[in-house]
């Protein structure tokens, strides 16, 4: 079971709380907006209620039996026996400024036993119309006059539409709305809850991994899952582990590199100053070894340098490389090295995007390694050729030749072959040459071939310039 730090579990809730207060807003205006929809109609119902009601009155008082009253309270009463009034509403009359009759039926509230309310209509001589509060809530009212010939107006009929009854169903289903609201925020919060966890848990692991990792483990990765935002950030985060983990090995093999093989030549300093007499010859001869010592440690310092900045992206400084000229300036370079056979084997009349001093580099790598392995007169020969999807290049000579298990293994760093002739320097050339291959996206390699000597052939894949 995943035990949830106390800065995770403040971010999810942190999260949900944002969420699910957008979600409260939006269900919130929505349940207000319905309410005052509903509340609105059921205003309009009344109104329209109160209006049919009305109207069937009219029409009674100007039909041909009601002629046949001589007295308003008459009319009035012989209207209330014949009109029931639905549960939502009640008539009632008054005569002379007072109550006289009120409709069948059981109102919800009783409107003509409030005499301040019956005071202030009993005096209408035209239609009246308004609201009033009760205790069955609102109520939509409306006062007809009535008089029989030219005689005076001394009656009423007040007709009563309990609005908060007309509006019982609409306000039912805005409070059942609410409640939906609020058990959907229930769910939301649970299915937020839920989601955060599996969307947080990438950046659980991305934060718990960054804290585990370490210069000694460096090779921890976070699994990715999907294609989402989260699992690009963990790629991304892989990625970077890759370069830190890639430059803190670097970092390290220079250290111990370095530590190990400067460590004989300081000594070797030391010892000979140490032992320095005052006789010149002997001062003359200890300061010829120290400054030799001095060139040599200086030259793997720049070679380890040179190992150490290859796994960096700004290694190499690609531009348009003629491989014609490539070879011919490499073997012109290294004529004056020793007195061998110099040769252009072949070359490809092609032009390619690369490091041009870097390869340069690397040939010429090659070249000091076969002068090394080569007699007065032996054939050292430089050429380049393009292949299907690759360039070649290559150094080979007719010296001493590679052992056949030394092929793989000259290559790796302070490693130099069996024999007593390959002891000089410090072991790195061949290295750099394999680095300065890889950093350009191909290899370096001993190709097997008739006759005596060594083939060394570089590959880079083509790129056209």
């Amino acid at each position: 079971m995943v035990r949830l730090s106390r800065p995770v579990i403040s971010a999810r809730l942190r999260i949900i709380s944002w969420m699910l207060g957008v979600l409260a807003l939006a269900l919130g205006a929505v349940v207000f907006l319905t309410w005052q929809v509903l509340a609105a109609r059921a205003d309009s119902a009344a109104d329209d209620e109160l209006s049919h009601e009305a109207n069937k009155f009219r029409s009674y008082v100007a039909s041909p039996s009601a002629g046949a009253f001589r007295t308003p309270e008459e009319l009035l009463e012989r209207w209330l026996q014949l009109n029931l009034p639905d549960d939502s509403e009640t008539f009632f009359s008054i005569v002379d400024g007072r109550p006289y009759r009120r409709g069948q039926g059981s109102p919800q509230a009783r409107l003509d036993a409030d005499a301040a309310f019956v005071q202030r209509i009993a005096g209408a001589t035209e239609p009246e119309y308004g609201w009033v509060q009760s205790s069955a809530g609102k109520v939509r009212y409306g006062v007809l006059p009535m008089r029989i010939g030219t005689q005076p107006v001394r009656a009423q009929l007040v007709v009563l539409e309990f609005r908060d009854m007309i509006a019982q169903p609409s306000e039912d289903a805005a409070r059942a709305l609410a409640i939906i609201g609020a058990l959907t925020l229930a769910m939301a919060a649970g299915a937020c809850w839920l989601v955060t966890g599996r969307v947080l848990a990438p950046i659980r692991q991305l934060r718990t991994t960054a804290e585990q990792i370490g210069e000694s483990d460096l090779r921890r990765r976070i699994d990715v899952v999907g294609n989402d935002d989260v699992a690009q950030l963990a790629r991304t985060f892989n990625t970077m582990l890759d370069r830190l983990e890639v430059a803190f090995v670097a970092q390290r093999e220079f250290a111990d590199n370095a530590g190990h093989e400067l460590r004989t030549p300081i000594t070797v300093i030391r010892g000979h100053l140490e032992l320095m007499s005052d006789d010149p010859a002997d001062r003359a001869e200890t300061k010829a070894l120290v400054l030799d010592e001095l060139v040599r440690m200086n030259r793997m310092v720049d070679d380890l340098l040179v190992l150490a900045k290859s796994d960096r992206p700004d290694f190499l400084a690609p531009a348009e490389v003629n491989l014609t000229e490539l070879v011919v300036e490499v073997v012109a370079k290294a004529r004056p090295l020793a007195d061998r056979t110099w040769r252009v084997d072949e070359t490809a009349d092609a032009v390619i995007v690369a490091d041009g001093q870097r390869l340069t580099q690397a040939l010429m790598q090659l070249v000091s390694n076969a002068v090394r392995h080569t007699k007065t007169g032996d054939r050292i020969a430089v050429g380049s050729r393009v292949e299907t999807d690759q360039v070649v290049l290559w150094v080979a000579d007719s010296g001493s030749g590679i052992a056949a298990a030394d092929a793989e293994r000259i290559f790796e760093r302070f490693v130099r072959g069996d024999e007593q002739v390959r002891t000089e320097g410090a072991g790195l050339g061949l290295s750099i040459v394999r680095s300065i291959a890889r950093a350009h996206g191909g290899d370096v390699r001993v190709v097997a071939h008739d006759g005596p000597g060594a083939r060394f052939e570089l590959t880079l894949p083509e790129v056209r310039g």
